[in-house]
Formats: C-alpha cells, sequence, structure tokens
C-alpha cells in the first residue's frame, strides 16, 4: 500500500500531460499587515509587523492575548447586498472581500464573462459561532445551577436566529462568492486544514485543465483568534512570549516557542492563457505545478517531514523545473519548534541552499487561510523581483540548515517561487509559480 498521494497535472487528466497553460489574473488580500494587495506588499517590504495585542471583551477566557488581527476592515465596503451580511461569519466576510478585490483587479464577474464558465474553490476551516450568540441559550437550560440537556432542543429554536447556521458552514463563503459573481460552473470548498488553500488552488487548475471553466476564483479564508479557538490553541504549542507580541513568531529562529494566531483571506484568480489573451488581460504570473503528498504516523509520533520532501520535488518535476531555477522558497514556517525543523532539512535536501521566506512571521498562523496569503506573496514577489524578508530571525537554529531571507528584502534571482503548506495530520501541497512570460 503506498504511503503517499501525489498530485500532478498529468496524473489528474488520465495520464495524459496538461493541455492548458495556467495564468493567474488578479490578487485579492485581506490580512493584519493590510487589505489590498499594495498595502500588503507595502508592509512586507518595511518589515512592519502585524501582530500585536488583542482588545477582547470582558469576561473573556484571557483579557489580553496576542495575535495578527484585520484592522480597519469594513464589510460593507464589499458584501453585497448587504442584507447578506445577517448569514456572514468574519470568516466569511473576509473571504467574500479577498474574492471580490480579486475579481475586481482581473475584470471578471457578472457580465464579464460566460457565467457558466466561471467557477469558485476556496479553503475554509472550522468556524466557530459567537459565543455571545449561545448565552441566552445558555441559561434557559440552566436549573438550579445546572445544565438540563433535555431543555436544549426547545432552548435552540426560541434563542437563536433561523438562518445562525448559515453563518458558521465552511462551504458558504464559496457560496456567497459564486453568487456575488455570478459564478455558475464548478463551486467546491476544501477542508483540509493548513493545506486547504494551495488544495483549492490546485484543485482550481485541475478544473480549468479539464475545460470544465475558463476562470476560476480560488483561495481560502480562515480566523484563529476566537476565544473559543484560542482556549484550545493552549495546548496545542501556542507562543508564550506576549511581553513583545511583535516578536513571537520568530520562524526558524533558535529562540522561536511556539505558534502565533491570526485571520485572514486571500484570493487569486486563474485562468487559461487562452482565454486571458482572448480578453487582453495580461497575466501576473503562471502556474507552472503544484504536488500533494502524505505521510503517515503513528498516533503520538511525530512528522518526519517525508511529505513535505516528495510535495516539494514532485511540483518542481511537474513545472519541469530544477532546484537550480528555484528563486525561493515561501515556507510554512509557523514557528513551531519541532514542525520548523523538519519543514527547514526537507527544503535543503531537496532545494539545496535556496534562499527562504517565511511570512507568518507578520500576521501570524491562519490556518486554511495562510496559503492564500502565502501565494498572492509568491505571486508578488516575482513581480517585484525582490523576496521579502522573515521577521524575528536573529539566531540560526543549527537544525535548520536553511538560508532565511532576513534584515531586508533580497532580490529574487531565479525565475520560480515554491509555495508550501503542511499540516500536523501529515498531508502537505506545493505550488511552483514562474513569471507570466517564458523562462
Amino acid at each position: 500500500m503506498k504511503d503517499s498521494m501525489e498530485m500532478t497535472f498529468g496524473e489528474c487528466s488520465q495520464g495524459m500531460t496538461s493541455t492548458q497553460e495556467i495564468v493567474v489574473t488578479g490578487l485579492g488580500v485581506v490580512s493584519p499587515i493590510g487589505i489590498g494587495a499594495a498595502p500588503f506588499w507595502a508592509s512586507l517590504r518595511e518589515g512592519r509587523s502585524g501582530i500585536g495585542r488583542l482588545s477582547w471583551e470582558s469576561g473573556s477566557l484571557r483579557p489580553q492575548p496576542f495575535g495578527g488581527a484585520v484592522a480597519d476592515f469594513d464589510p460593507k465596503q464589499y458584501v453585497r447586498p448587504r442584507k447578506s451580511l445577517k448569514v456572514m461569519s468574519r470568516e466569511i466576510q473576509l473571504g467574500f472581500a479577498a474574492a471580490d478585490m480579486a475579481c475586481s483587479a482581473a475584470g471578471v464577474g457578472p457580465g464579464a464573462q460566460d457565467p457558466e464558465r466561471l467557477g469558485v474553490v476556496l479553503g475554509a476551516d472550522i468556524i466557530p459561532c459567537e459565543l455571545s450568540e449561545l448565552i441566552g441559550t445558555y441559561r434557559d437550560c440552566l436549573v438550579d445551577g445546572r445544565f438540563d440537556f433535555s431543555r436544549w432542543g426547545k432552548a435552540f429554536a426560541n434563542e437563536l436566529f433561523p438562518l445562525w447556521m448559515l453563518k458558521y458552514l465552511p462551504n458558504m463563503p464559496a457560496c456567497h462568492i459564486g453568487i456575488a459573481q455570478d459564478a455558475r460552473g464548478p463551486n467546491n470548498t476544501l477542508t483540509l486544514g493548513d493545506v486547504s488553500t494551495l488544495g483549492a488552488i490546485s484543485e482550481a487548475a485541475r478544473t480549468i485543465d479539464r475545460g470544465q471553466a475558463d476562470v476560476m476564483i480560488a483561495g481560502g479564508t480562515g480566523s484563529r483568534i476566537h476565544a473559543a479557538l484560542y482556549a484550545r490553541n493552549q495546548i496545542f504549542g501556542q507562543s508564550q512570549r506576549d511581553g513583545d507580541p511583535a516578536a513571537a513568531s520568530r520562524p526558524f529562529d533558535a529562540d522561536r516557542d511556539g505558534v502565533v494566531q491570526g485571520e485572514g483571506a486571500g484570493a487569486l484568480i486563474l485562468e487559461s492563457r487562452r482565454h486571458a489573451d482572448a480578453r487582453g488581460v495580461a497575466p501576473l504570473a503562471r502556474l507552472l505545478g503544484f504536488a500533494g503528498a502524505f505521510e503517515p504516523r503513528a498516533d503520538g509520533q511525530p512528522l518526519r517531514g517525508d511529505a513535505i520532501r516528495r510535495a516539494l520535488a514532485t511540483a518542481l518535476k511537474n513545472a519541469g523545473r530544477t532546484p537550480e531555477q528555484v528563486g525561493c522558497v515561501v515556507a510554512h514556517g509557523t514557528s513551531a519548534v519541532h514542525g520548523d525543523r523538519i519543514e527547514s532539512q526537507a527544503i535543503h535536501e531537496v532545494l539545496g541552499d535556496v534562499p527562504v521566506t517565511a511570512p507568518k512571521s507578520f500576521f501570524g498562523y491562519l490556518s486554511a487561510a495562510s496559503g492564500a496569503l502565502e501565494s498572492v506573496l509568491a505571486v508578488l514577489t516575482l513581480q517585484q523581483g525582490a523576496i521579502p524578508p522573515t521577521l524575528n530571525y536573529a539566531t540560526p537554529d543549527p537544525q535548520c540548515p536553511i538560508r532565511v531571507v532576513h534584515g531586508g528584502v533580497d532580490p529574487l534571482e531565479r525565475p520560480v517561487v515554491l509555495v508550501l503548506s503542511y499540516s500536523l495530520h501529515g498531508q502537505a501541497v506545493a505550488l511552483a509559480f514562474g513569471r507570466p512570460e517564458a523562462d
């Protein structure tokens, strides 16, 4: 029995090689370091962290945790019709806004193309409900200070908005985007934890390659700074460096002590080169190839990094490129002690002394949305010819044998940028992006 799953254009087309050149024509981003591609890139270039203290409601599990929150976000600027806000959680709002920006940038949406040839694939994660919405329901179930489960059904029906659940279903971001953009083609949601967005981008490319769509909206949304998730994450290696929140996320640094949570969303417009050329749109980048792999492990045993190695090597092979052509790796880099170690060792083994940047040092760990922001960063890196730095990298870890870009922007000297995501469940996905012109 095979212990890995590798995805390539060829394997996903019944053994045929891809007949479609896939390009990126639009970007959208909502992040702790900027809303919109230009502010996002400016923060990366200038080394401005989006991680700080969070102001939570009185009586929260922890009064002032820290993380990467999206500031100054007004969903009314993006969501239409406005009444849809009643059934949109914050994660849905963030994803909707990022997709709307990407569509506007690419010139796609209602009336711009055949709606049946426009689709959506989004990465999403668990969307926990707002605890304040359940207070009344819980109170109705208390009898003499004890919770009476027999009262729950009636209390739930009496207290909660009838469409309450629609706010928290992970497939709803893609549904709302499809309705607003009149995208009547394939609509799908991947809930694969940390690899959700890179998986979604891969599936969007496959959809175009299969001939089921000309244009796909692909991306991801997620938030890890909800009170319930924050409490749960205390047992999953969260950084305790709360004296200086902006310095807490330290990917690959010897003094890293854990993950910093964040929120955000990103979206890319993918389409066939033929379709982009026909409508006169200049591509921002090409999606050269992608791959995914899985590493099984026994309960309680740490990952070895085997899936990461295979994903990187197969994505590069599928792209028809060599390690010598890779100018940068946009790493998963969560600042986890063991995770950063196995990731860096896998990168070094497959790609050698390649420059590596870890953008979670800017905005934190976003679970399903991480790969979305990191893919946007990869496209901008190719456009700008520059690799943004990793923040807080001060003391190299001898067990992380990679060249971490830090202290300032480095030039991008080679034409391929790899993006990597992996999950603690053993999945890994890598994408290879290239410049829009042939290299």
